[in-house]
């Protein structure tokens, strides 16, 4: 039995959910799909999904056994990578996920142009204002904006995430703007649901500055914060790359400057050094020189 070739009908029967479905997908008849099933479980020694006429499920040993066979399967095509020509451009399908704010701020535009000096990978964009698990999602590389990361995971530093206080012309058209931070807790702040909701943090005079805010408006990613304070609907803390130009456009105002909101870290995060396929190399390579310690975004704040 050729295993791997087994594996990978598991595999993509499991992702696709039937076995008529894998054998179009791979180019094998149904027979030789329910074979191959067979001789796996043969292998393993256990049953691997139940079989209706309506649904596949995992079994226990199914569970199991998936993750298993994934890894396996991107080991070997790790291998056939490694052993190929040196200068061989990257091809392939690379899933990267990313915060909303920054995927449609920044990176968005980082991947049109990767894309374009390299046609043959394909890239799955997943935008999403949570933290996934690289391995049972089968990420690639995760950007992230933290000072607190998984130590089992990888991490090549990218650049720095800045933030600044800002309103809308419109909102300090009603509202003296505030002149010391500590004056914030009496304003309307529009606060991330889960950084910064109710304290926000500030270097300033060389000291760090704890000042307690609330707001009318909180939400889980700051693009709604965005939109809601052009609107003037109050004073908010954005990060640059996504504020920076309605700052120098004047839809915002930059408030505060003496007063420098806590930096974080922004990383590219990836699950192995090991086997490292050479398109996500090619990418984190990539990354870095596009997003320099001093970003293009932060000129003029």
């Amino acid at each position: 039995m050729d295993r791997l070739t087994a594996m990978r009908v598991f595999v993509t029967v499991v992702d696709l959910g039937s076995q008529s479905a894998a054998a179009d997908h791979l180019e094998l008849s149904r027979p030789v799909v329910s074979r191959y099933l067979a001789e796996l479980e043969d292998w393993v020694g256990a049953r691997l999904m139940h079989r209706t006429t309506r649904k596949l499920s995992l079994t226990a040993a199914g569970s199991e056994t998936l993750p298993r066979c994934r890894q396996l399967l991107e080991l070997s095509s790790d291998l056939q990578a490694a052993v190929s020509a040196p200068d061989e451009v990257p091809r392939g399908l690379l899933r990267i996920t990313v915060s909303t704010s920054f995927g449609q701020a920044q990176l968005a535009d980082a991947i049109a142009e990767y894309v374009k000096r390299f046609p043959g990978v394909s890239i799955d964009l997943q935008m999403l204002d949570r933290t996934v698990n690289l391995v049972d999602q089968r990420i690639d590389l995760a950007i992230r904006i933290s000072n607190d990361l998984d130590p089992n995971l990888i991490a090549r530093r990218l650049t720095v995430c800045r933030s600044v206080i800002c309103a809308s012309p419109a909102y300090l058209h009603e509202h003296q703007a505030p002149r010391r931070v500590e004056e914030l807790s009496s304003y309307n702040c529009l606060t991330h649901s889960y950084f910064g909701k109710s304290l926000w943090y500030f270097e300033q005079d060389g000291e760090q500055v704890s000042v307690p805010v609330q707001g009318n408006i909180s939400a889980n990613e700051t693009s709604t914060l965005l939109r809601a304070t052009m609107a003037g609907a109050g004073i908010s803390m954005l990060p640059t790359y996504q504020a920076g130009a309605h700052i120098r456009s004047g839809e915002l105002v930059r408030l505060l400057p003496h007063a420098e909101p806590k930096a974080m870290n922004m990383y590219a995060v990836y699950a192995s050094r090991k086997h490292m396929p050479a398109t996500l190399r090619s990418m984190l390579d990539f990354l870095v020189a596009r997003f320099p310690e001093t970003p293009a975004w932060d000129n003029g704040l």
